[in-house]
């Protein structure tokens, strides 16, 4: 069986990026064979909130290789170019470019690397391969659409599978009930329910307030809840000095903290990326809502300070018991649909490397995102999005990707360079 020298498991933004970040060493002389598995049939970068009015939160320039390499052919700036779109571009006078055509910037690059990324397969999990008392290479074990597996060989691994839905304990038995999706499900659930008229978002983050305000244009005579259990809907700030936590040199910091001094940071900033709307997109929501009093009809409705307590489902739809958390008053609501803009969980990577927890220990990290190992553990694996305890809240994000592919590839490269035990040789 051959033996790749990187197995990456998921071909999102990140591992484009790591992709092309290593054709870059290529080009100067230093080459790696990866091999990447996604589990899509073909590219797709959240196609569920592909709405026709959203736009992207962070500038174009926090794109796939510019603050790493400003020369890079796979910086936006050329995307436009060879799209012929570059000068229509500078006219729309923004750093924000719409989702839709970041999507299309993130495919056009991704189809550059279709050479070596299998799609249309689900990495099931990652097993040790071992030379004497040595782990010496990694095989990894991934399912086709059809049903059948394969198996792969591999010196280093990069894990970057993004985010799970986060689906919340009341909505769990629920699954598989059509009625009931998460929000990265948004637009293939809503058009299978065109008959749905009253439904309920839950959530305070950009997505329920984009999904919120598609509903609303939808149908006439569609009633919508936006269910929070926060006061208000909170905007982010993306101001000056605050968006520096975004920087990639203040990961450093960071990752040098304390524990404690750590978590402070966290929880300091936690309304920079999470349940944050743009503010533009909160005004929009107040405006639609006062425009609604002055008609005297309101069929959106801000339910604020409620909490779900228990969900049913039976012919006539999806019944919520939930609590007014500022009157204590039970509340008792039926809805056609229920949209979980609930967010995401970042711990894929366990259930994955689960076979290798001898030697990986509580999968800790280094400063450049390597999972610390015994001694006797010679692959390198790489986490990207899982690390954000330790390196700060743009772990998740966009806004790193490129200088953190850059610190991986030469970590890799590194790695690369060590001997290795016989078997590990291909």
């Amino acid at each position: 069986m051959q033996i790749h020298d990187l197995v990456g498991i998921g071909f999102g933004p990140s591992n484009i990026a790591l992709a092309v970040a290593l054709d870059e060493q290529r080009h100067g002389g230093r080459r790696l064979d990866a091999l990447f598995i996604e589990r899509q049939p073909s590219f797709a970068w959240h196609p569920g909130m592909l709405l026709d009015q959203a736009h992207m939160q962070i500038s174009f320039i926090k794109d796939l290789a510019t603050l790493r390499n400003p020369t890079s052919r796979f910086s936006f700036l050329n995307y436009l170019h060879e799209k012929r779109r570059l000068a229509d571009f500078i006219n729309l006078k923004t750093f924000y470019p719409s989702r839709l055509e970041f999507n299309d910037y993130l495919g056009w690059a991704a189809a550059q690397f279709d050479d070596c990324c299998a799609y249309g397969e689900e990495v099931l999990e990652v097993r040790p391969e071992c030379s004497g008392d040595t782990v010496s290479a990694l095989r990894v074990r991934a399912r086709h659409a059809d049903g059948r597996t394969s198996e792969r060989l591999a010196r280093h691994l990069v894990v970057s599978p993004g985010g799970s839905a986060n689906i919340p304990e009341a909505f769990r038995p629920l699954h598989g009930d059509a009625r009931v999706f998460h929000s990265s499900r948004y637009l293939a659930g809503i058009e299978r329910l065109p008959r749905a008229r009253r439904i309920a978002v839950l959530g305070a983050g950009q997505s329920a307030a984009e999904i919120f305000l598609d509903l609303q244009g939808r149908a006439e005579d569609m009633q919508v809840d936006l269910i929070m259990r926060a006061r208000s809907i909170k905007p982010s700030d993306d101001s000056p000095f605050v968006n520096e936590i975004f920087n990639a040199e203040f990961i450093d910091d960071v990752y040098a903290a304390s524990d404690a001094d750590r978590a402070a940071m966290l929880r300091e900033f936690w309304h920079t990326n999470y349940a944050c709307p743009d503010l533009e997109l909160i005004q929009q929501i107040y405006k639609v809502s006062y425009e609604q009093k002055v008609r005297g009809h309101t069929r959106l409705r801000l339910l604020r300070r409620h909490e779900i307590q228990d969900v049913t489902a039976d012919r006539d739809g999806l019944h919520l018991r939930m609590s007014n958390l500022h009157s204590g008053a039970p509340v008792l609501e039926r809805y056609d649909a229920v949209v979980l803009a609930t967010g995401y969980e970042r711990d894929l990577h366990r259930r994955l490397l689960a076979p290798l927890a001898p030697w990986l220990g509580d999968f800790a990290v280094d400063r450049n995102y390597r999972v610390r190992a015994t001694a006797d553990f010679r692959p390198a694996i790489f986490l990207q999005g899982a690390c954000e305890d330790t390196h700060g809240l743009s772990d998740t994000l966009l806004s790193v990707t490129a200088v953190r592919t850059g610190e991986i590839c030469d970590a890799l490269l590194h790695a690369q360079r060590q001997p290795w035990p016989e078997a590990a040789r291909a």
